[in-house]
């Protein structure tokens, strides 16, 4: 069989539409974030717009579109933070909560959980897991 653009599987970004899709959900995301007391304060000293562009790149990665991130990787960008896991699961439960309100199919938000799950441990300060 030949593989054709008829035969090409759709990745999750495409099938979301796109970078401007990821666009309003980065968007979305960080309204929430910021509207939150307890993870609000990580963002105090950060440079908004910048952080979004990183957000969309990774999650475009995430969702298989082009991947065009060339910043920190997650552990390196976030264990000065010490993140505990209560506030990685509040941010995770924010971007859930956006992709879900913006459309996103079931398939596509329990793979984005599920990528959520394995970065768990480069965002997490160690010391901040329970039973640690």
């Amino acid at each position: 069989m030949t593989v054709t653009d008829a035969t090409t599987p759709v990745s999750h970004y495409e099938r979301i539409g796109g970078a401007s899709s990821v666009k309003a959900a980065v968007e979305l995301f960080y309204e929430k974030v910021l509207a939150d007391p307890e993870l609000a304060g990580y963002f105090t000293d950060v440079d908004m717009v910048g952080q979004r562009r990183h957000l969309a790149l990774m999650l475009t990665v995430v969702l298989g579109g082009p991947n065009e991130y060339a910043g920190r990787g997650l552990a390196e960008a976030h264990k000065p933070l010490n993140i505990p896991v209560a506030h990685y699961a509040k941010v995770g439960a924010h971007l859930i909560t956006t992709l879900t309100e913006l459309g996103v199919p079931a398939d596509v938000l329990a793979h984005v959980q599920a990528v959520l799950g394995e970065v768990q441990d480069q965002v997490v300060t160690t010391g901040n897991r329970p039973g640690v």
